[in-house]
């Protein structure tokens, strides 16, 4: 079984950044895909940025040129830096862990953007 850990949410004003980080633990080791994705109120989960297990990176447009994906392999961690935060950023968002072909996911942190 695999566990993940997020920190990194919070509230934060238009323009800001926030670094959101998931950590994982369990039976796992460096060979993961992981992730974030993010749920609005009223909306439908969306993903935000995936990083492979040979670090290529998935970016969502909406998102593309704001945030930079990283991963530790030995701490087992993915990283989100997010810049330039915009109020439609808001939502609570998920880490997402990709293992022996079984996703898994985090608890969510909610990040909330003011105008």
């Amino acid at each position: 079984q695999v566990q993940l850990v997020e920190s990194g949410g919070g509230l934060v004003e238009s323009g800001g950044s926030l670094r959101l980080s998931c950590a994982a633990s369990g039976s796992i080791d460096g060979r993961f895909a992981g992730g974030w994705y993010r749920q609005a109120p009223g909306k439908e989960r969306e993903l935000v940025a995936f990083i492979n297990v040979g670090r290529s990176t998935n970016v969502a447009d909406s998102v593309k040129g704001r945030v930079a994906i990283s991963r530790d392999d030995t701490k087992k961690m993915v990283n989100l830096l997010m810049t330039n935060l915009k109020p439609e950023d808001s939502a609570v968002y998920y880490c997402n862990v990709l293992y022996e072909n079984i996703h898994y996911w985090g608890q969510g942190t909610q990040v909330t953007v003011s105008s």
